[in-house]
């Protein structure tokens, strides 16, 4: 007589739907880790498009210093055209000659400052707006990295001229004391149209350590070294380095 065969045992319903569940988690958490990323650059976009055309309200700095001082610091928004420009090619062959030659990152200055062991600034102007715009101050490399992530995107939309006012009006030139215009009162008690070249030359002179230094009142390596940021401003405007900016 034959054997009845065995009949077959039926996988169960969880191990058949093992595979697809894994599947299907897996799909969830790559949309979800996609919108955390997307979202945060979607903002950041929309915000780089809007300054474009709008002036920032406040920034972190900003907002720190007035939490720091317990008082609102001191600031006023003016246009580019309302500033000398001997002043305004000041600031730029202080801090960044090659401005108008670049897209964002001076290659030179980091090397030297790498070879220099990061005892001078490599930092462009457009870093330092997209620094002063978006990010925090400090040293860390998160801040570094967020900075050169945001500041090709800057470049792309904001033109020269517009990057270069943004930087004018965040800029610290002194303790509270926050854009070209506010500091053109402050240290020599009229607007920033009417500063000369000297002027000028005194407020670049004060940005990279604005607490520390007064434009009004310099010591005479100070002095000096406004003497050369002038002379500097006089170059740039010859040679070509300043006409991304000017009219």
């Amino acid at each position: 007589m034959a054997k009845a065969s065995k009949p077959r045992k039926r996988p169960a319903k969880g191990k058949a739907k093992a595979k697809p569940r894994k599947r299907s988690l897996k799909r969830w958490v790559l949309r979800r880790a996609a919108l955390v990323l997307l979202i945060p650059f979607a903002v950041l976009l929309l915000l780089v498009l809007i300054y474009s055309v709008f002036d920032p309200p406040t920034t972190h700095t900003i907002w720190s210093e007035e939490r720091r001082l317990g008082h609102d610091v001191d600031r006023q928004w003016i246009g580019i055209e309302e500033i000398s420009p001997a002043a305004v090619r000041a600031v730029v062959a202080a801090e960044d000659a090659n401005y108008c030659l670049h897209w964002g990152f001076d290659v030179n200055a980091i090397r030297l400052a790498l070879e220099d062991g990061a005892q001078r600034g490599g930092s462009t102007i457009s870093q330092q707006t997209v620094k002063n715009v978006f990010l925090w101050q400090g040293r860390s490399w998160l801040r570094k990295s967020l900075e050169a992530l945001i500041t090709p995107l800057a470049e792309a939309v904001w033109s020269k001229r517009r990057m270069l006012e943004i930087y004018l009006n965040l800029a610290e030139f002194g303790e509270g004391i926050f854009g070209v215009e506010a500091a053109s009162h402050h240290y020599f008690g009229k607007p920033p149209g009417d500063l000369t070249p000297m002027q000028g030359a005194l407020l670049a002179a004060v940005l990279p350590n604005p607490k520390e230094r007064s434009a009004s009142n310099p010591a005479s390596w100070l002095r000096k070294r406004a003497a050369a940021i002038a002379d500097g401003g006089a170059t740039i405007k010859v040679d070509g380095r300043a006409d991304c900016f000017e009219d």
